[in-house]
């Protein structure tokens, strides 16, 4: 079993969820966050005052998935979340060791 974490820009979480649900994804966890990568923040002018945004907005999604499907969905969120310019966001995939669904104690694959 494998998680799949996303960090996209906002305006393109309704494409990024489409294409997984168009794969099979059947949940997802979305958490507002905010960062920066290469591009560093940026400035902007509010009221006349120049001021610097040092951390952008973002949105990190969250997919367990078992391990078979992750490459899958690393491919579905990269060509949804992509626009082509920095800032476009990073996946990292990373492994689980145990799943356990509360409401019902089943554990691993049958919990996803």
């Amino acid at each position: 079993m494998k998680i799949v974490m996303a960090i996209i820009k906002p305006f393109k979480l309704d494409e990024v969820r489409d294409a997984l649900t168009g794969i099979g994804v059947q949940g997802l966890t979305v958490t507002e966050v905010k960062g920066y990568g290469r591009q560093k923040g940026h400035t902007e002018i509010y009221r006349g005052t120049e001021y610097a945004v040092s951390f952008l907005p973002k949105l990190k999604i969250e997919v367990a998935v078992p391990a078979e499907t992750a490459d899958r969905v690393v491919e579905a969120i990269a060509a949804a979340a992509k626009t082509g310019q920095i800032g476009d966001g990073k996946i990292f995939t990373y492994s689980i060791d145990q799943v356990v669904r509360i409401r019902t104690g089943e554990t691993d694959s049958e919990a996803l």
